[in-house]
């Protein structure tokens, strides 16, 4: 099990794809690992679990819940087991109204147990789903949803995978604080909650007793950070190897962006884009754009920002970055080959852009996304 600083450590040593928040005095935080549930108060209601040396973990079921992700914590939090074989979490569906709940697929699941079962757990996950209604536009829970996150004791850390996260904002549990979610609903999410501090690029964030996570499969990512920040890395190792699945992505949600080139259109500065493209591997300057379209580099610079929405500068480094990440994924071609096609001129130069855009090195990125490349190239 990791020490409390070496769980701070790792915190700080993943910041590319997560980001870690402590707030002193915080339930669970990254300080102070959550573990077995040993400070559970002794009057606290057991409901379903039946496991007192276990970690209890509630997972809130709401109607059109997402099966793949309602399915992600009793898989990892499932497959956490001692050396010795000791199951560490004891994971138990609930319902804001208990009985049969539809899915988003064809088919809908028997939820047994009411919301009561908050009020003996240790984590609370609220998974992703397709029916948030009036939560979706007024940005506040229904009777029966308040009434559930009200049983909720204090001490108890809440996790939510993908767009979950809109009902702990609709609760007031993200007010003031960093929160993610699924990067299509990001810019949504901000207009409808300015006062909860979206990161739209990374996988996850752990703010102590609040952790959320980004789009789908994320929240695999941030279930592992779970059982990693409890239990430490080789029960965490272990589980991402019996689930098939790397202990750790590299960088965060950016790089999953598709961000193809808008179709060319009638513009006062298409032309020199235009040219741009075909010669991205040279050096360009904002005279030589300007010259293309007969401007002024003033007048062709305000004209940019009023097309493209960016300046002629962050969008050539846009269009580089979207080259390397296309040579990276197609071709065999060294780090040092893609940087000079890409125009980026030195490697070093290419990692330092892919990393602020993407979160994750060349090389990185490659093995994600490239099946054919020869390792260490």
């Amino acid at each position: 099990m990791t020490t409390p600083d070496q769980a701070g450590k790792q915190s700080t040593e993943t910041r590319t794809a997560t980001r870690t928040e402590t707030r002193p005095g915080t339930r669970g935080t990254a300080e102070t690992p959550a573990g077995p549930p040993t400070e559970t108060p002794a009057d606290a209601p057991a409901g379903p679990f039946r496991h007192q040396d276990r970690h209890r973990v509630a997972v809130l079921v709401m109607p059109g819940v997402i099966p793949f992700e309602l399915g992600i914590p009793a898989r990892i939090f499932g497959g956490a087991r001692t050396a010795e074989g000791r199951n560490l979490y004891e994971v138990v569906t609930c319902s804001a109204v208990p009985g049969l709940v539809q899915t988003d697929a064809d088919f809908p699941i028997l939820v047994e147990n009411g919301p009561e079962v908050l009020e003996a757990a240790d984590t609370v996950v609220v998974p992703a789903t397709h029916e948030l209604d009036d939560i979706y536009v007024s940005g506040r829970l229904s009777g029966p949803l308040a009434a559930a996150f009200a049983r909720i004791r204090p001490g108890t850390r809440v996790v939510s995978i993908c767009t979950g996260s809109y009902l702990l904002a609709a609760a007031g549990l993200l007010d003031g604080r960093p929160a993610t979610t699924h990067w299509d609903s990001a810019d949504h999410f901000q207009r409808l909650f300015p006062q909860v501090k979206v990161d739209p690029d990374v996988l996850y964030i752990d703010d102590g007793d609040i952790l959320t996570s980004a789009g789908v499969a994320s929240g695999i990512d941030l279930c592992l950070h779970i059982v990693r920040r409890d239990h430490g890395t080789a029960i965490a190792n272990a589980v991402a190897r019996r689930t098939v699945v790397p202990p750790h992505r590299d960088g965060g949600q950016a790089q999953y962006i598709q961000r193809p080139l808008p179709e060319p259109q009638l513009a006062s500065t298409t032309a020199a884009r235009a040219w741009a493209l075909g010669r991205l591997d040279q050096p360009l300057t904002l005279r030589e754009l300007a010259e293309r379209e007969s401007m002024s580099v003033r007048t062709f610079t305000r004209r940019f920002r009023e097309e493209v929405g960016i300046s002629p500068g962050q969008w050539l480094v846009q269009q580089r970055v979207e080259r390397a990440r296309h040579l990276l994924e197609s071709s065999d071609l060294s780090v040092d080959q893609v940087a000079h096609r890409a125009g980026f001129g030195t490697a070093t130069s290419m990692r330092q852009h892919l990393h602020a855009a993407l979160g994750v090195s060349p090389s990185a990125y490659r093995r994600t996304f490239n099946s054919t490349a020869t390792p260490g190239v």
